[in-house]
């Protein structure tokens, strides 16, 4: 099937040949499970069983930073998991995430009642918890930070609706952006970054907004079956009397109406994007935050008034996944990646939608920045190579 989905984009076909012959496994530094604690295996093993995007990024990185980001992305992924957790009552969830980082400290501290389907984070913490108190003092003072911050953002926001275009940036902040930034100060903190990279909070939030918005997106219809809403009131209140409407055959032109707009102010970070991964010079970091950047513009170019978005679930191709990970490691690459994607949108606006004049402007303005980037030409280290393994995000084909 993935084959046939990829038959007219030859490009894509050879690469699927190569990733499935194992052709990234020659490049891919090997992990040294081996020389690993027991409780950092079992670690390495959540990882995988909970990352559909990031295990493979993680584990292409360089030296310790590794391990601070698997451990930062499973703690988080645990507050994630309380933070979903319909089962867990407010008056239960609102403490358990504004004093969840202190549970980094805990030695015995768990949660065996969560129904989520990633509930061993939560039920194994202890194993995850003991892993960040092995950390280097300025790692565990980034995760602690940003596991405080988004706790409190997420009881924030269990408690209203996001309804402001406003409010849609300071929750995709909390849930998102706050990633961006504490990744940012780890990738300083583990000098393989310049210090400029860490104090940026501007540009790395945007990086979490631009990936955030694109789930959010292209999640419509899976969040509105779970109850969970996450569109903004202020945008979707424009064409409909509430949100479900939108998934109404009848309103599909109201419907695409509102997914434009969304779209819209998603690409408006993308000059961040461009910005932010103009500053890197570590070859893995610079995989590891530039490719599921670049499928998140490949999804949202997918999303953009495509009625599959209200009526099941968009995925970007296999073939086209794989493309964008053998590709995409280097800002010359990047460029032309955003080019192509920002290409496919300009070509779908209508004449008609009514965000037609700020998509077009926002579409000029990307256009701008890339060519602005690639004028000054890009980091010299960056080496187009295959560096990613074959246990990579190819579950979900999409970001």
């Amino acid at each position: 099937m993935d084959i046939l989905k990829s038959l007219a984009h030859p490009e894509e076909l050879f690469n699927l040949f190569k990733f499935k012959m194992g052709g990234c496994r020659a490049v891919m530094p090997k992990l040294d499970y081996e020389s690993m604690s027991e409780s950092l295996r079992t670690c390495y093993m959540y990882l995988n069983q909970t990352s559909r995007s990031f295990a493979a990024v993680i584990q292409a990185l360089d030296g310790e930073l590794r391990h601070a980001v698997c451990i930062f992305y499973l703690v988080l992924r645990a507050l994630d998991t309380v933070e979903d957790d319909m089962s867990i009552p407010l008056d239960r969830k609102v403490p358990m995430l504004n004093d969840f980082h202190t549970y980094l400290y805990q030695d015995e501290w768990c949660f065996t009642e969560s129904q989520e389907k990633d509930r061993q984070v939560l039920e194994d913490f202890p194993t995850i918890s003991v892993e960040f108190r092995n950390l280097a003092q300025e790692y565990r003072d980034v995760i602690s930070d940003i596991c405080q911050r988004m706790g409190v953002g997420m009881a924030e926001f269990l408690e209203k609706k996001v309804g402001s275009m406003k409010e849609w940036d300071q929750y995709c902040h909390y849930v998102a952006g706050l990633v961006g930034i504490g990744l940012s100060q780890l990738f300083s903190a583990s000098r393989l970054e310049d210090p400029e990279v860490g104090r940026d909070a501007e540009l790395a939030n945007s990086m979490g907004l631009f990936l955030q918005k694109t789930n959010i997106i292209r999640d419509y219809l899976e969040d509105m079956k779970e109850g969970r809403v996450f569109w903004p009131q202020e945008a979707w209140s424009q064409f409909a009397g509430c949100l479900e409407d939108l998934a109404q055959p009848e309103k599909l032109e109201s419907a695409l109406s509102c997914l434009n707009l969304l779209v819209t102010d998603a690409l408006r970070h993308v000059p961040d994007v461009i910005a932010y991964l103009s500053h890197l010079h570590n070859q893995s970091v610079f995989n590891f935050c530039a490719i599921p950047q670049m499928m998140a513009i490949a999804t949202l170019s997918r999303c953009y008034n495509n009625p599959m978005v209200f009526q099941g679930v968009v995925k970007i191709r296999k073939g086209q996944t794989v493309t964008l990970m053998m590709d995409a490691t280097n800002m010359r690459a990047v460029q032309t990646i955003i080019t192509q994607y920002s290409q496919e949108i300009l070509h779908k606006v209508s004449l008609t939608d009514p965000s037609r004049d700020k998509t077009l402007h926002i579409l000029a303005l990307i256009q701008e920045k890339s060519d602005l980037s690639q004028s000054t030409g890009p980091p010299a280290c960056h080496a187009c190579t295959c560096l990613l393994p074959c246990c990579s995000p190819l579950s979900a084909g999409s970001t």
